[in-house]
């Protein structure tokens, strides 16, 4: 029979007066598997990581499949799971050796080709100043000639017109 009495294991429901959420059974005495908090309030930083947090929990599977306790009366056919189970656990770890061998390998031929071009370019650099410089000394050279033969022209010019201009003026003056 009910003395009407809530004993140490029961809850007794009751309306808050203003307030619409039940109220939150005692921490102590609960025995239930899933217990209610209030929400947390997070700044900012502790909100995207709590974010993250249920982002990778929505989409990492759980990998617990047919587990078995450590119990003294597991059966033989038990033996055939374990076996199954850690067979699947070593191919999981074996992709996961793969996987990791191959990034790291694509990595550091990534690191290597980039040295690779970065000293190509650098060859390249240097063989076209090289190349630059010696066309520039040869348009050097060819400006300086032209510059030369227009002077020596113009000094034939100059020599030929005045030679031309004295035999003129000393026919003139016999």
């Amino acid at each position: 029979m009910s003395t009407g009495k809530p004993r140490d294991g029961d809850f007794q429901m009751v309306a808050a007066p203003g307030t619409s959420k039940p109220p939150l059974p005692p921490a102590a005495a609960s025995n239930a598997i899933v217990e209610y908090t209030t929400p947390v309030v997070f700044k900012e930083e502790e909100e995207d990581l709590e974010v993250k947090l249920r982002r990778i929990i929505d989409n990492v599977p759980v990998r617990v499949s047919n587990t078995s306790g450590s119990s003294a009366g597991s059966g033989s056919g038990d033996f055939h799971q374990y076996r199954q189970m850690r067979r699947k656990e070593q191919d999981r770890l074996a992709r996961m050796e793969v996987d990791y061998q191959k990034r790291k390998e694509l990595a550091e031929f990534n690191l290597r080709r980039e040295e690779r071009i970065k000293a190509a370019e650098e060859r390249t650099a240097k063989k076209r100043a090289k190349r630059q410089k010696k066309k520039q000394r040869k348009k050097e050279k060819k400006i300086k000639l032209n510059a030369e033969g227009e002077q020596q022209q113009q000094e034939k010019e100059d020599y030929s017109s005045g030679d031309g201009d004295s035999d003129k003026d000393e026919g003139t003056a016999h």
